[in-house]
């Protein structure tokens, strides 16, 4: 073999080490959604950095071994508001809409979702499905529903790859099971109706599965600590302890229907989730029928702080239960604030806190509203991810709806979440293993400077520059 040939094969060696290496260090893919830039859910490996050229001062340190809750989904509730303003979009319109959600591919991935059980605030009115004061639930149908709502949740449910992790709630027993005599306006569910009311539920979710829709689970009253000028009922920790474990609970195993998910509480973290937790968890004869607990966000509504340590405490004090986070939005609607960013970063420290403490699952609350932030028979006005301006036949994207999709698109269902620290509190994480072997973690960033840092676990390191109030997705 002569000098020139063992000088090419010696240049071919390193020239195949150098592509390796070089395809390895590609194997990363960042993801990023940015405020006053075109970046949204847009690939960004241009900041992905040579360690010579940036120096990280933040570290995130990620334990691939160590791994927490097994993750269920993410998606939103899919109301007879949404529905309505879906109808009043063209045929392109509503495509558009339904592969922007649940598209896997083309989409942000919505594998989760919530409907209500007869009306609630975001309904054009107040119905139920029997006539009233029929206890015996003869006149019991769900046509309201076929015009609207259950027309979306199959197109849903077909654009998702015909697999939707769907929960229903009830926001009120019908007026004369309640001792107010009203739907709306809080009251309490009377004594000689729990029978009654606990076959309605199973009523309704036998209808919808003859639909074709199934039904994975069930909360038990929507709010039950809040009397609402729309359709609420009160429970207290004892009336709801009392009403599953003597009348839900065993109306439907009784049914057929005992494989269904419960899921107690529905309302906000706080003092009052580990007390719910607590009651029904510590009690055996009850804690059968109870696959986990439910909680939003609105403890927040007068200016307080998000209080994910209850969260924190009831995983911890019941691993084997399940915490979901079953509604959020931004409430007051202003279409001047379509575009603002802190509503998104909202969604950002919520979701990635509530993931960290042990949360298996999370869900928006519209998914569609329209240019009124509607409809509403209440007047109760909010915000979407997408909204719909029905007089133009337009899709308004916020920016909401590309933090949410930094989650959903990335982790899929049966991921695991991975334990990771973090050297510094500019920036939050959380990170996931999903059940393919790949490895998420989302990254964000509040403040006003960009902020460069290292993403490295025993294999790995990799240096990364996220803007100012921007989001990143790390899929490696």
């Amino acid at each position: 073999m002569n000098v020139q040939t063992k000088i090419f094969i010696s240049a071919f060696i390193i020239f195949t080490q150098l592509s390796a290496f070089s395809q390895q260090k590609t194997k990363i893919k960042v993801f990023t959604t940015a405020e006053n830039t075109n970046r949204k859910l847009s690939l960004s490996n241009d900041l992905i950095s040579n360690n010579t050229q940036k120096i990280a001062t933040v570290s995130i340190t990620v334990d691939t071994e160590k791994t927490d809750q097994t993750f269920l989904g993410i998606g939103g509730a899919i109301t007879d508001a949404s529905a309505e303003v879906f109808a009043k979009l063209s045929p392109k319109k509503q495509k558009e809409f339904l592969n922007a959600y649940y598209d896997k591919k083309n989409g942000i991935g919505y594998s989760l979702a919530r409907t209500n059980i007869h009306s609630c605030d975001f309904s054009s009115d107040s119905y139920t499905y029997i006539a009233e004061g029929d206890k015996d639930l003869k006149t019991f149908n769900i046509d309201h529903d076929r015009k609207y709502r259950i027309p979306l949740i199959k197109k849903a449910i077909e654009t998702a790859g015909g697999k939707l992790t769907l929960f229903v709630s009830p926001w009120s027993p019908p007026a004369f099971m309640k001792d107010n005599n009203d739907i709306l306006h809080g009251g309490v569910l009377l004594p000689e109706f729990a029978p009654a009311w606990a076959m309605y539920y199973a009523k309704f979710i036998k209808e919808y599965e003859k639909e074709g829709i199934p039904i994975w689970g069930l909360s038990v009253q929507n709010e039950p600590m809040a009397r609402q000028s729309w359709e609420s009922c009160i429970y207290t920790p004892e009336a709801e302890r009392d009403f599953l474990k003597n009348h839900l609970g065993p109306t439907l195993e009784k049914e057929g229907l005992g494989s269904k998910n419960i899921i107690i509480w529905d309302h906000n973290r706080g003092d009052m989730l580990t007390k719910r937790a607590n009651l029904v968890f510590s009690d055996p004869e009850v804690s059968k029928y109870a696959w986990g607990i439910g909680f939003h966000w609105y403890e927040t509504w007068n200016g307080g702080p998000p209080q994910f340590e209850s969260v924190a405490e009831v995983h911890k004090a019941f691993p084997n239960k399940n915490l979901i986070f079953t509604e959020g939005c931004i409430e007051k609607f202003d279409a001047a604030k379509y575009q603002f960013w802190g509503n998104a970063e909202r969604y950002g420290i919520n979701m990635i806190n509530d993931f960290n403490n042990g949360t298996v699952a999370w869900t928006d609350w519209n998914i569609l509203l329209d240019q009124k932030g509607g409809p509403n028979h209440v007047g109760n006005f909010c915000f979407a991810p997408i909204h719909a301006d029905t007089t133009k036949d337009e899709l308004i994207y916020t920016p909401m709806y590309y933090y949410i999709g930094h989650f959903s698109k990335f982790i899929r269902p049966n991921a695991k979440r991975m334990l990771e620290t973090t050297s510094d509190k500019s920036l939050v994480s959380t990170s996931f293993k999903n059940s393919d072997g790949q490895l998420i973690t989302i990254v964000m960033n509040q403040s006003e400077k960009e902020i460069v840092y290292s993403l490295e676990n025993k294999k790995e390191k990799s240096t990364i520059t996220i803007p100012a109030h921007a989001i990143q997705t790390i899929v490696y």
